[in-house]
């Protein structure tokens, strides 16, 4: 035992968590923390922000783009929490480990709402309502053991967001405490081995098969591509699975590229995935078609009910597939997969200006670059029209759809991978929510190359509000800064681009730049094709 600070055991903790980089901001009741953090700076990086919800989407970016180490951020209680909910909502949406690290008022007005600064009611109970899990520590000598609880939560099953609230007066008080080392996660399942053989057979019956992949996938990549490969059937992925199987690959098709083979698949395996793009986007799963889900997560096979649930990891139940069928194998679908690529590829080349703009982008990025989508045309365009060569390096909001986020989570993947390329794609409204966090960029030297599409509009809000309200808009056109004049005031060396050619000339340029830079791109809301009926084929 120790005698530490519940501030300094908390900073221990971290450090033996391997954590080498915290997102926050110091408020009063978290000063103890923040000096346990300057004491030990040698060791762990503070990144401060400029906004609650700028620390907790870094946190969010970190953890996406390091492969799922966690990701940590700090926040003061009561509006601090709320204004990292937004984050912390999208981290549970996306799977991302994040850990928070927020306050209390101190332990004599706990409970008794006299208003103290800060004081949220039951504020525990408001971060068990939209994480994966909250916790309290109730006296200093529990610091160390509740965080290193909350890296477990984490990190076990389906990762997701947790947080750790300490009392004000507890982050400066002293106690013996026991130093808290990494606990071991809770076991996976196994595949069922009688599940398996039943799933074999409906693979054995079935003469289309198709897979789709998630988030949950990201890291069974070679596995998968072996079944597949043994199958001969496509793989189909949207955001999150993008580059399981890469893009290249002929057996791998997007959402877009997908939706032509769906009419005659007559068996899916999901595999870590929530089948968004087949439960609905597809119009669902009627007609006989059969389904097996492999998932870590119970919870998905009551959500969507199928054949054959197998609850295990996305490696271990494709391992289990595949050794099981042995030599057997279904018919090779490698001529439909060439002919729905070949259906879809004039439709998508129609998606203008935004896929001509990816490709050019494409062509200057490395393949173990990293991009950033976002509720904008360009981020939806990005799901079929940017090639993703590796697992994870699509990173996504996912169906929390948590407009102006892209930017800061991305400034989070670039602090995680300070040599490899990071570009956010953003339009001009959402870039808005966390522009500031520009300076963040600048004080801490994080070369994240932004693109900005620039159309003086919430560009999705109002091509659906004129396509369902009689060509009227209302509240969704946009009086924008001069966004040139906007990054210089912070530093930031920006373009203002016209064409393909100049966006790839100029994000050339971007990626050999050591700080973050700012690309904007000139569209006009009224000539741009959309995106969605490529992304809802089935929509009525």
């Amino acid at each position: 035992m120790s005698r530490m600070t519940a501030g300094e055991a908390i900073v221990d903790t971290l450090i033996r968590h391997d954590v080498d980089t915290v997102f926050g901001l110091p408020g009063v009741q978290t000063y103890g923390l923040f000096d346990a953090l300057a004491q030990r700076s040698n060791q762990i990086r503070l990144i401060n922000a400029r906004h609650e919800q700028g620390a907790a989407y870094m946190a969010l970016g970190y953890a996406k783009g390091s492969g799922g180490r966690p990701g940590v951020c700090t926040v003061v209680p009561g509006p601090g929490v709320l204004n990292a909910a937004g984050a912390l909502c999208t981290a549970y949406g996306v799977n991302a480990p994040v850990i928070c690290l927020t306050g209390q008022v101190p332990t004599q007005y706990f409970g008794i709402g006299k208003g103290h600064l800060h004081e949220l009611p039951d504020q525990l109970a408001t971060l068990k309502s939209f994480l994966k899990w909250a916790g309290r520590s109730e006296h200093p000598a529990m610091a160390a053991e509740m965080v290193a609880r909350a890296f477990q939560e984490a990190l076990s099953g389906r990762t997701g967001p947790v947080a750790v609230e300490t009392f004000w007066d507890h982050f400066t008080q002293e106690a013996e405490i026991t130093p808290a080392d990494p606990k071991p996660l809770y076991p996976v399942p196994q595949p069922d081995p009688v599940l398996i053989d039943e799933a074999v057979k409906l693979i054995l019956s079935a003469r289309k098969p198709m897979i789709f992949v998630g988030g949950g996938a990201v890291k069974a990549g070679p596995i998968i591509q072996a079944l597949a490969e043994h199958l001969g059937c496509p793989v189909g992925a949207h955001r999150a699975g993008l580059g399981v199987l890469d893009a290249d690959h002929p057996l791998a098709v997007t959402l877009a590229q997908g939706w032509p083979l769906w009419a005659e698949t007559d068996l899916l395996i999901g595999i870590g995935t929530r089948l968004e793009g087949p439960g609905w986007r597809w119009g669902g799963l009627p007609g006989g078609r059969k389904m097996i889900r492999i998932d870590i997560d119970p919870a998905e096979m009551r959500r969507t009910r199928s054949d054959v649930s197998l609850v295990t990891d996305a490696s271990l139940g494709a391992a289990a597939l595949l050794q099981a069928l042995g030599s057997n194998r279904t018919p090779n679908r490698a001529a439909d997969i060439a002919a729905a690529r070949a259906e879809i590829a004039p439709k998508i080349d129609a998606v203008q200006p935004h896929t001509d703009y990816l490709r050019a982008l494409r062509k200057v990025m490395p393949a173990d670059s990293f991009i950033m989508d976002e509720v904008c045309q360009a981020g939806f365009t990005a799901t079929f029209s940017y090639p993703i060569h590796r697992p994870g390096g699509f990173v996504t909001l996912g169906y929390p759809g948590t407009l102006g986020a892209g930017f800061p989570i991305a400034l989070g993947v670039k602090v995680a991978n300070p040599d490899k390329p990071v570009v956010s794609l953003s339009g001009d409204g959402g870039f808005l929510f966390a522009g500031s966090e520009l300076a963040t960029a600048v004080q801490h030297g994080i070369g994240l190359v932004t693109i900005l599409y620039n159309n003086s509009a919430y560009g999705n809000v109002q091509r659906d509000q004129r396509r369902l309200f009689s060509g009227r808009d209302h509240g969704s056109a946009l009086r924008n800064p001069d966004f040139q004049a906007y990054a210089a005031a912070f530093g930031v060396k920006s373009w203002r681009v016209t064409s393909p050619d100049q966006l790839a000339s100029a994000a050339a340029d971007a990626i050999a730049e050591p700080g973050p830079t700012l690309i904007e791109v000139m569209t006009d809301i009224n000539t741009e094709a959309s995106p969605w009926p490529l992304l809802v084929p089935a929509r009525p």
